[in-house]
């Protein structure tokens, strides 16, 4: 029996460069937040690079876009972590930090256990969420789907 693992990918777009002051709130929180995140009930997996945070990675190869991607147990690990603490105070505060943007920046996908995303595989998901709406494929926490029959 295959068991399955939720992946999330969240994108946004800079409103400025990450070293200016106007990112700095932003930019400071990241190794608290991501802490949290790692040590969170129900947390398996999140990109990253040797700095610890994956501010260096971008989505549809475009400079401004930040790209933010984990893997948890399912979506009651993830939204448990989503609106608590630190994270819930900047996911308030996020258009300081990054434009409203008028298309899905979110999607949620189940993958096999032990399986780790990358930054295509995020990015083909999101484009099929933006395309055909929540399906099986990619959905969103508003509309969810369960893991896939074994």
């Amino acid at each position: 029996m295959t068991t399955y693992e939720l992946a999330q990918v969240n994108i946004g777009r800079l409103r400025a460069p990450l070293d200016t002051p106007e990112m700095k709130d932003f930019t400071n929180n990241l190794e608290p937040v991501n802490a949290v995140a790692d040590a969170a009930d129900g947390f398996v997996w999140r990109l990253q690079d040797e700095s610890g945070d994956a501010t260096d990675f971008r989505i549809y190869g475009d400079e401004w876009l930040l790209v933010n991607m984990s893997v948890w147990r399912d979506t009651e690990a993830l939204k448990a972590f989503m609106y608590q603490g630190t994270h819930r105070e900047l996911l308030a505060r996020r258009r300081e930090f990054f434009e409203r943007l008028s298309e899905a920046v979110t999607a949620l996908w189940w993958v096999p256990a032990g399986h780790r995303p990358t930054v295509r595989e995020a990015e083909d998901r999101l484009t099929r969420l933006r395309e055909h709406g929540p399906t099986d494929h990619a959905f969103t926490l508003r509309k969810t789907f369960g893991p896939p029959a074994s």
